[in-house]
């Protein structure tokens, strides 16, 4: 008796598992054709001569692309315009959030300010960008009645800076959101015993909300730094294949090399930006990891 009951209870399981792989077959076939593969391919091609002959030829690629000037300097653009942007995206919109945690008047009007940026098409975007930062632009105009010379602002040392200023008007708002989630969630019962005891704001920001908030900035972090490879669409609109030096970024060169079927330099610029983003968010994960443990345990 006890093994005929135990037949169909294998037999049910046997064909759960068959109707789960079936539903998960098209997310896993498309994720191998649409990812998985073309990333094997993009890692062949880094080590071989060229397509057609397909000859080993090891970390030549490698070498070859980081004596690049043009390689260099974009690289160089890209990670000054992280290392700056992505700080003051997290900062600010965590200033932002504490701002609006407290009780002031109107903050559902402010929360609708900073998120209407995300509403706007990227067309709109640089549309509006042109039209202050443009040599003849609103900037200028204004900058003007006070005596001060017209800069082409796009076209000068400044460009990467109004490059930053529009990836912070972009990105703030939901960053902010996501800090705010974050804050309410942070149990009330030690904010007011912190009180209780005498505990001062910035104490309590940096010993009970930062430490709460860990998970937060570590995605917010990981998502604007992603966010901020993405700026190419805005600055690539604006400025065209050839922008200022200041503004030439990775994925400028990238595109370029695409453009110009030069598959074994493209193919070892994106491994060489694959593996600093792996040690990137590595080193995030593993500082989030410590500075957390004690909230999670």
């Amino acid at each position: 008796m006890r093994q005929y009951r135990l037949i169909p209870r294998r037999s049910e399981e046997r064909r759960a598992r068959y109707r789960s792989a079936l539903f998960l077959a098209p997310s896993v076939i498309g994720v191998l054709v649409f990812f998985v593969i073309p990333f094997c391919v993009v890692i062949f091609y880094s080590f071989v001569d060229n397509p057609i002959n397909k000859e080993f030829v090891g970390f030549e690629n490698f070498v070859r692309l980081l004596k690049n000037a043009a390689f260099k300097k974009a690289a160089m653009n890209t990670l000054s315009f992280s290392g700056t942007a992505v700080p003051l995206s997290v900062i600010l919109s965590l200033m932002l959030a504490m701002v609006l945690e407290s009780k002031i008047p109107g903050k559902s009007k402010f929360r609708t300010f900073f998120l209407s940026p995300m509403m706007v098409p990227v067309a709109s975007i640089v549309l509006i960008w042109q039209v202050i930062f443009h040599f003849n632009g609103a900037l200028n105009d204004w900058l003007s009645v006070f005596g001060v010379e017209k800069i082409d602002w796009l076209k000068s040392n400044y460009s990467q800076y109004v490059i930053v200023m529009l990836f912070l008007w972009k990105n703030l708002g939901y960053n902010m959101i996501l800090f705010m989630a974050a804050l309410s969630s942070i149990p009330r019962d030690q904010l007011e015993a912190a009180q209780i005891d005498g505990a001062s704001k910035a104490t309590v920001f940096w010993r009970i909300k930062l430490r709460y908030l860990s998970p937060t900035l570590l995605f917010v972090t990981i998502f604007s730094l992603i966010n901020s490879f993405k700026v190419f669409r805005e600055t690539y609109l604006l400025t065209g294949d050839y922008p200022y030096e200041t503004l030439y970024l990775l994925q400028h060169f990238m595109n370029n090399t695409f453009m110009s079927l030069d598959y074994q330099k493209l193919s070892s610029a994106a491994m060489i930006m694959f593996v600093f983003m792996v040690i990137i968010i590595g080193a995030l994960f593993f500082v989030e990891s410590k500075f957390g443990r004690d909230v999670e345990e």
